[in-house]
C-alpha cells in the first residue's frame, strides 16, 4: 500500500491460510488422479508396444518382398484351387497365352510418366483360363486402342512380371463404376464379372515388366515397390510420452508428500 510516498508491507498471510495452501489433497482426489494417470500410462505403453509389433511385421514384409523381387520367375499360379496370400505379393511370375485385346479394361493411374491409364488385358492360357495382365501405362491422349495399334500383339505371347493382389473397392474417395466402365482400382473380381462373365479368371493380376512393346505403348515396368516404415519413430514417441507422464506423477507424489509434512508441522 502507498500513502504519500511511503510503502507499507502487505499483511502477512494468516497461518490458517498458509496451512491450507500446503495441505495435501484429499484421499479421494489422489486416488482419482492416480487411476487416471495409470490408465493413460498403460494406454501409452500399449500404443508403443503395438508400434514395435508393427515394426517387426513391416520389416518381415519388406524382407519377403525383397526376396520375391530377387527370385527367378516362376510359372504363374492357376485360376482355381489357389488363394493368394499377402506373402505372394510381388512374386516374379511368367505366363504364356494369347491376349484378348477386345476385352481390355482401362484403370485410372498416376505414374512417374504422369496421369493416364493402366491397360489390363486378359491373357488366355493353354488350359482355357484367363489371367488379367496389367500391360502397362498409356497417357490420356492414347487411351483409345486405335491410337496404339502396334501394341496389340497377336498370337502366343509370354509375359513376365510381378504377381499383384487384387485392389477391391476403388481408389481413394473414388469408387469403381462397372456399369459406366469407370475403374479407379484393379479389382480383379469386379473387372472379371464385368468384362469376362462366366470365365475362369485367376484371383490376382500381373504387372508386366519393362520388356518393350511394339509401338512403345503400353509402357510396362512402372510398378512402385515402396513401404513407409516409421513405426520405430512412433514407438519412441509413445514410450517418450509415457516416460514424461511417469516423471510428472513422481513429481506430484513428491509434492503431496511435502504438503503432508508441511501440514503436520502446522498442527
Amino acid at each position: 500500500m502507498d500513502d504519500g510516498g511511503r510503502r507499507f508491507p502487505s499483511p502477512p498471510t494468516p497461518p490458517d491460510a498458509a496451512a491450507r495452501e500446503r495441505a495435501p489433497r484429499s484421499l479421494g482426489v489422489r486416488i482419482l488422479l492416480g487411476l487416471a494417470a495409470a490408465v493413460v500410462f498403460a494406454a501409452l505403453i500399449g500404443l508403443g508396444t503395438w508400434q514395435v509389433e508393427r515394426l517387426a511385421w513391416k520389416e518381415d514384409l519388406i524382407a519377403r518382398v525383397s526376396a520375391n523381387l530377387s527370385a527367378a520367375p516362376e510359372p504363374a499360379p492357376g485360376a482355381t484351387g489357389w488363394t493368394p496370400r499377402p506373402s505372394d505379393a510381388y512374386r516374379r511370375v511368367v505366363a504364356t497365352g494369347t491376349f484378348l485385346h477386345e476385352r481390355e479394361t482401362l484403370v485410372q493411374a498416376v505414374t512417374a510418366l504422369g496421369a493416364g491409364w493402366w491397360v489390363l488385358t486378359p491373357l488366355r492360357r493353354a488350359d482355357g483360363t484367363l489371367l488379367l495382365v496389367n500391360r502397362g501405362f498409356v497417357p490420356n491422349d492414347r487411351r483409345d486402342p486405335a491410337t496404339r495399334p502396334l501394341g496389340r500383339t497377336t498370337g502366343e505371347t509370354t509375359v513376365t512380371g510381378l504377381l499383384r493382389l487384387t485392389e477391391p473397392g476403388g481408389g481413394f474417395l473414388r469408387a469403381n463404376d462397372p456399369a459406366a466402365g469407370r475403374w479407379t482400382s484393379r479389382d480383379v473380381a469386379a473387372i472379371a464379372a464385368s468384362v469376362l462373365p462366366g470365365e475362369a479368371v485367376a484371383p490376382y493380376f500381373v504387372d508386366a515388366d519393362a520388356t518393350p512393346v511394339p509401338g512403345g505403348l503400353p509402357v510396362g515396368g512402372l510398378t512402385v515397390v515402396a513401404f513407409r516404415n516409421h513405426h520405430l519413430v512412433y514407438a519412441l514417441t509413445w514410450y517418450g510420452l509415457a516416460l514424461l507422464l511417469a516423471g510428472g506423477m513422481a513429481y506430484a507424489v513428491r509434492d503431496e508428500w511435502r504438503r503432508s509434512r508441511a501440514g503436520r508441522g502446522h498442527r
